[in-house]
């Protein structure tokens, strides 16, 4: 047998199970997509509606992609934006990263959960997992911030 091909398949194995670790989050990420565009923007409702109803729709799918940032802090702390009564807030809450690559999120009123997909240098996708909706992929993109001088 192939010497090379049996430290590929080990390579393959050994990454293959690897599980993601906290300090692969920290840092700033920006959500640059989510399925729920796609369902907005297919669905009748947008469909029908007149330009200036389309337009406020682009509107908040734009602000919610701006807006919406994760700050991996430490080990066990996130800082995030959020929105109440259509204002950006910034909240911060404890999280635990969980066997399956379960992301959970505490922020003192209620518990959300996602499992992470995806997690490289600069791209992470999470897909929450809730029994009420069909939950749908949230992409984000690392923020890299350049040194002040």
């Amino acid at each position: 047998m192939n010497l090379s091909f049996i430290y590929s398949l080990l390579f393959a194995v050994i990454f293959s199970n690897a599980e993601i670790q906290v300090q692969q989050l920290l840092g700033k990420w920006q959500l640059v997509y989510f399925d729920g565009i796609d369902r907005v923007k297919s669905s009748p409702q947008y469909q029908s509606s007149d330009s200036a109803m389309r337009a406020n729709i682009e509107y908040k799918i734009k602000s919610r992609l701006e807006n919406t940032v994760y700050d991996f802090i430490s080990r066990d702390s996130l800082k995030y934006t959020d929105y109440e009564n259509n204002i950006i807030v910034m909240k911060r809450a404890k999280i635990e990263l969980k066997k399956d690559s379960v992301l959970t999120i505490f922020d003192g009123k209620e518990m959300r959960e996602a499992k992470i997909l995806e997690l490289g240098t600069n791209r992470m996708v999470l897909e929450p997992i809730s029994k009420n909706s069909s939950g749908g992929k949230l992409v984000f993109e690392r923020i890299v911030e350049v040194a002040k001088q």
